[in-house]
């Protein structure tokens, strides 16, 4: 444009001339623009053109376009991501207000529209019944376990076995008192499954025993004829006792699976304690002739057994997963309900079976098994007529 001061650019007026000269071609519309200082490239002349052919008229001009630096194009884009942000934090600030505003109304709600209704109590048609179930193993009454060995874990001695097994017997009886104020229990089941003695199974055993293996046994029979007397002395349940011997006991190096009980101390300690409460009527004592036992209890037949035939290397998922092979093969020649054994020194639920705990708790043996560093105490479960294996917990001797 030569002399923008006679007519500008962007005027109308511009326009006009394009649309008077529009049937003839560019060239001469744009030499014609040019005689009134008008200095237009043939391409804008066009477009304008093309434009009011297309409207049918004359119409303003578009805005001219001005040259942009590279500034403006960063501060256009700086512009735009700032008010993205604004956007963005706008709706999260109105998200914000409705959710506390819905909050709030429902504050009031609860708080103005309290509704309840009454709970009516259960009517006692007569108690429910109920049968003890008391696990007793793993007490090695005459090892040694000095603090050093396990990490400052644990200490034992034939004094804290003894404390503990008082503790046994006055712990489970308060459970049992407990779970007789709901429901009828005439019977508790202590089955002790073996390993009350270390013996000398092991060669460090003859060096650490505080008790050599015949005095052990005399020790651990004391233990547990106190506690049966403690239980008869101070509550009218009877006694029904499951007994199988553990590995610990036996005299021989190598199990001798067809003749255990001949080579076990536990087996001719058990003898005794029959024979001790041979003219009491409420304790019956079942001496295991075999590696398994079976009691019935309300038609729920439970398997008791020490667990040293099961075989655990440490492996992953722990005793379960061999333990739940062993009972499906078992359940092929004797179906039970739930299997209950010790040995491991774990005190487990594993809905089928029951695993118990030890009084010893964490020794040598416990670290050689991988077994988790659990606080001694043995299981507790409650068999209910009918529904079978409710309340499982543990019996604290400590």
């Amino acid at each position: 444009m030569k002399d923008s001061s006679l007519l500008k650019e962007n005027h109308v007026h511009v326009n006009e001339l394009i649309w008077k000269n529009r049937k003839k071609p560019i060239k001469e519309i744009r030499a014609t623009l040019k005689k009134v200082g008008i200095d237009l490239t043939e391409n804008i002349i066009r477009n304008r053109k093309n434009r009011m052919l297309k409207a049918g008229k004359v119409v303003a001009p578009l805005p001219p376009v001005t040259e942009r630096t590279l500034d403006d194009h960063i501060e256009d884009k700086k512009s735009r991501l700032s008010a993205k942000k604004e956007k963005k934090a706008l709706s999260e600030a109105l998200e914000r207000i409705e959710m506390l505003e819905t909050e709030r109304e429902a504050i009031l709600a609860i708080k103005e529209d309290v509704k309840t209704f009454k709970i009516i109590p259960a009517e006692h048609r007569g108690k429910s019944e109920a049968t003890a179930l008391w696990l007793a193993s793993d007490w090695h009454v005459g090892e040694r376990v000095n603090r050093g060995q396990v990490n400052d874990i644990n200490e034992y001695n034939p004094t804290i076995s003894k404390k503990r097994g008082e503790n046994f017997f006055k712990n489970g009886l308060k459970l049992t008192d407990m779970a007789a104020r709901e429901v009828h229990v005439d019977t508790i089941v202590l089955a002790l499954l073996g390993d009350f003695i270390t013996g000398h199974l092991h060669l460090d055993a003859v060096e650490n025993n505080y008790l050599a293996p015949v005095e052990e046994t005399v020790y651990a029979q004391e233990i547990i004829i106190s506690g049966i007397n403690f239980i008869l002395e101070n509550s009218k349940y009877n006694l029904i006792i499951p007994c199988h011997s553990g590995n610990h006991g036996r005299t021989t190096k190598f199990s001798h699976f067809g003749s255990e009980n001949g080579h076990s101390l536990e087996y001719f300690m058990y003898r005794s304690i029959a024979n001790y409460y041979r003219n009491e009527k409420r304790v019956k004592v079942l001496i295991a002739e075999g590696a398994h036992s079976y009691l019935d209890v309300y038609g729920y037949r439970i398997r008791f057994l020490h667990g040293h035939d099961v075989k655990f290397n440490g492996g992953s998922g722990g005793i379960t997963i061999p333990l739940n092979k062993a009972i499906s093969q078992w359940d092929k020649a004797m179906p039970a309900y739930l299997t209950c054994l010790g040995h491991f020194h774990q005190r487990f639920d594993g809905n089928s079976f029951l695993v118990n705990g030890s009084l010893i708790g964490y020794n040598s043996f416990a670290l050689s098994i991988k077994a988790s560093a659990e606080k001694p105490a043995q299981q507790f479960a409650l068999i209910d007529r009918d529904r079978g294996k409710t309340i499982v917990c543990p019996i604290i001797v400590e």
